[in-house]
């Protein structure tokens, strides 16, 4: 593909590590950036500090506080807003004119669900009904197992492009390829979606039971591989009430890598956040679920599983389903149960 202009709106880390392998693949980068301080640090230094320190940055990256500026005159623009914020940062940028004439092909890198009166939707479907009404079902949802940070070393890295129009899907599979990058073509935005957001879920009750096993003679790997098992079914689960339309989603790189990867890797932030609540009790800092949440900037990272913990939660509920891993973590969450009495549950026979 002949390089192009690429906007990302949302410098974290994601953003800015797929940023990098764009530019490294000679694409022209320009990113959208909240805070002042990541615009200086990525326009003077050749570095996001705030968010992914220690990655110097392509001089094919720029970053602007203007986020008009970011969506004008691009051929393509991801979005990389943090959930909660989706709707609100996208209004912000369709009276620019090539969103508002549709000739920008728009992306997704957003996990999780964004809240709503109604509940729990999809991100894709949130993104749609912001853009212009030429942009429905012509979104494309970027996912798989990829730390930002591996992304921006350039290590091998594959990803997920999923839309309803596979052109789209086609034209994102090859901007993105880039060296290293290994990007695939998939038509079940919904099961991607789901896949992206609930292995956060299961990623933070492997973290709690790594933690709880340092000290424990009855976990060991057998344990975990069996957590990941049940909660590559759960995941499954979800995805079918929710509407994913291939099984293969869940086989994929989609599925169980971004699920194994989640669970395991070192940069892993919901991996981490299970370690904390065991290892430094974090939750002793929040009343319940909601409180967490709402303060969420008081964990000093984003455990994206916690949020979608509850959002799934809520979900299943609402189709009956049976979820006992999310089901498990919000109640911990949600200081219904400590992780010590949830195991001894677990011994007693109430098992996944």
């Amino acid at each position: 593909m002949e390089k192009k202009n690429v906007g990302i709106i949302g410098a974290g880390a994601w953003g800015t590590g797929l940023g990098q392998a764009l530019a490294r693949g000679g694409h022209k980068v320009q990113m959208w950036a909240l805070e002042e301080e990541v615009n200086t640090s990525v326009n003077n230094e050749h570095e996001n500090k705030k968010f992914l320190p220690g990655f110097p940055l392509s001089p094919n990256i720029t970053c602007t506080t203007d986020i008009v500026e970011a969506a004008t005159g691009k051929d393509f623009l991801i979005i990389a807003s943090p959930s909660l914020f989706l709707a609100a940062t996208i209004k912000k940028i369709t009276s620019v004119k090539n969103i508002a004439d549709g000739t920008t092909y728009v992306g997704v890198l957003t996990k999780g669900f964004v809240p709503s009166e109604n509940g729990p939707r999809l991100v894709l479907e949130t993104c749609e009904e912001a853009l212009p009404e030429c942009y429905k079902g012509n979104t494309v949802y970027i996912a798989g197992p990829s730390h930002a940070e591996e992304v921006a070393m350039g290590k091998i890295t594959g990803l997920i492009a999923a839309s309803e129009n596979p052109k789209n899907s086609i034209l994102f599979r090859e901007l993105l390829r880039v060296p290293g990058l290994m990007v695939f073509s998939s038509l079940d935005v919904v099961g991607v979606q789901i896949c992206a957001a609930a292995k956060n879920v299961i990623a933070v009750m492997y973290g709690a039971m790594d933690a709880i096993a340092e000290s424990s003679n009855i976990i060991g790997d057998n344990t975990e591989s069996l957590l990941m098992a049940a909660g590559l079914n759960e995941i499954q689960t979800i995805g079918v009430a929710m509407g994913a339309t291939h099984s293969e989603t869940f086989t994929s790189i989609s599925g169980v890598g971004d699920l194994d990867v989640t669970c395991k890797s070192k940069y892993g932030r919901n991996r981490r956040f299970g370690q904390d609540i065991i290892k430094t009790d974090l939750l002793s800092k929040f009343k319940d679920i909601d409180d967490l949440i709402a303060n969420i900037g008081k964990v000093g990272y984003l455990p994206e599983g916690a949020v979608a913990c509850k959002y799934i939660h809520q979900l299943g509920q609402k189709k009956g389903l049976k979820l006992f891993i999310t089901d498990s973590l919000y109640r911990i969450l949600n200081k219904e149960i400590t992780p010590p009495k949830l195991m001894e549950e677990l011994l007693n026979g109430s098992m996944f």
